[in-house]
């Protein structure tokens, strides 16, 4: 990660004609929010001095307690590459929250996380490394600029044009990253229509949260500039694979993967076995968190690569947790139950928190499953041992609401604001008349 000192910013703001800073945060739901001032505020906002409207913002505070402050975290300092014309350049900082006090606000998800870590480091390690692999789908816009439901092509996995009409928009999106200092491991068509995947080296936490907001923000951006949206929803259409988000997560204390041990059959120690189990016996409550849509859950059914059932392997990827191959400082644990709606900050608290907890009560991790689950009857996986996950977002919140730990890796504030908004999500969802209902018994 890139060092900022104030006096460094101050000096490429000069140097590069800034004249406007986004200061970047995090709403409970995941949504990028922002204050633009002109740069002629940058001392005060580098005086951490900036004061914003926090009632405004979803789950933060309530109208008698507005007043928060922005603290910018001066190593995301970023001038965006695409944002450049004749009044100058757009620049950002990502900020946590703080209260008038200057104490970091218990609502903000990035400061929720650094509290998450700090309790990792009590445990004994440095770092908690995560390689997100997020996917999104590309559809056209109309000639008013809206978002149609027309798919941009009707490639498959590793498709290339023709039949890849994404790959010029694809390209200029990792094009764009790279400036901005991704470094990009792949780049492809999905298996859907219309979806794609772009993957980055692995980083610590906190800054993959950042990336992976960030990527966010130039992916629609890019692809508006062909003509297209792109959508993170988890399942944009029936009938096809929807989005996810797989987590490839490793614990590090300095440059020692504390998830490998050549001794063992699979080359995983038992610290990577205990945060396995600590994952797989918390998941049913980390899905609310990790899969926090009503739409999520249309995603997370049988037949479409996602997983569906609460268990582990080497090497099946029906499973919610893959082992991939590489083994040494490359040793990681594959979470594939996330998908890209999720905030990140929040799910990575989840799983961390998950694991640290595994690791705390040397739970045992159960029996891998080597075969495709998909097929297993139902008597099949429950002589295994296999539990399912939460089918909707009801029974992933009562999950949530029985599990201590899970509470605990939002803290109470998050978690209170977080259960609040999505019971009204919920209740509001099964009050609706679809089109499928409509078709199915307008004329039964």
């Amino acid at each position: 990660m890139t060092k900022f000192t104030k006096e460094d910013i101050v000096t490429s703001a000069t140097e590069n004609d800034v004249r406007y800073l986004r200061l970047m945060f995090t709403d409970i739901l995941g949504t990028i929010k922002n204050v633009e001032v002109p740069i002629s505020q940058l001392d005060k906002v580098l005086d951490n001095k900036l004061m914003f409207d926090g009632s405004s913002i979803e789950g933060f505070v309530r109208i008698e307690e507005s007043d928060m402050y922005l603290y910018p975290d001066l190593d995301t300092w970023l001038i965006f590459p695409w944002m450049s014309d004749e009044n100058g350049k757009i620049a950002r900082l990502i900020c946590d929250i703080r209260t008038p006090e200057g104490v970091p606000f218990v609502g903000d998800p990035r400061s929720n996380l650094r509290l998450v870590l700090d309790e990792m480091r009590e445990h004994g390690f440095t770092d908690f490394n995560l390689g997100p692999e997020p996917e999104f789908f590309l559809f056209k816009l109309d000639d008013k600029g809206f978002p149609t439901e027309h798919l941009n092509d009707h490639g498959g996995y590793f498709d290339l044009a023709p039949t890849d009409l994404g790959e010029n928009c694809r390209r200029d999106i990792t094009l764009e990253l790279e400036k901005i200092g991704f470094n990009i491991e792949a780049s492809h068509h999905e298996v859907a229509p219309g979806q794609h995947e772009i993957d980055w080296q692995y980083a610590d936490a906190l800054k993959a949260c950042d990336q992976i907001q960030t990527f966010k923000l130039v992916v629609r951006t890019i692809a508006r500039k062909h003509g297209l949206h792109a959508t993170f929803m988890a399942k944009p259409r029936y009938g096809i694979s929807g989005s996810g988000m797989h987590c490839n997560v490793s614990l590090f204390d300095g440059d020692d993967n504390k998830f490998y041990d050549e001794s063992d059959e699979l080359g995983l120690s038992e610290t990577c076995r205990h945060f396995i189990a600590g994952v797989l016996d918390h998941a049913p409550a980390m899905t609310a968190i990790c899969n926090p849509t009503i739409n999520s859950y249309k995603r997370l059914v049988s037949g479409f690569e996602a997983p569906v059932y609460i268990a582990w392997s080497p090497k099946n990827r029906s499973s919610l947790i893959r082992i991939p191959a590489s083994r040494g400082k490359s040793t990681r644990i594959e979470v594939r139950s996330v998908d890209p709606t999720a905030n990140p900050y929040l799910a990575l608290a989840a799983i961390l928190k998950a694991g640290l907890d595994g690791i705390k009560r040397k739970l045992e991790e159960p029996t891998p499953i080597d075969r495709n689950i998909y097929a297993m009857t139902q008597a099949e996986r429950a002589n295994a041992g296999i539990h399912d996950l939460p089918t909707d977002l009801r029974e992933a919140l009562e999950e949530l609401e029985r599990d201590d730990v899970m509470q605990a890796a939002l803290g109470r504030h998050i978690y209170g604001n977080f259960v609040e908004t999505k019971q009204v999500e919920w209740s509001a969802y099964r009050s609706q008349v679809t089109k499928w209902e409509h078709d199915t018994y307008f004329n039964f």
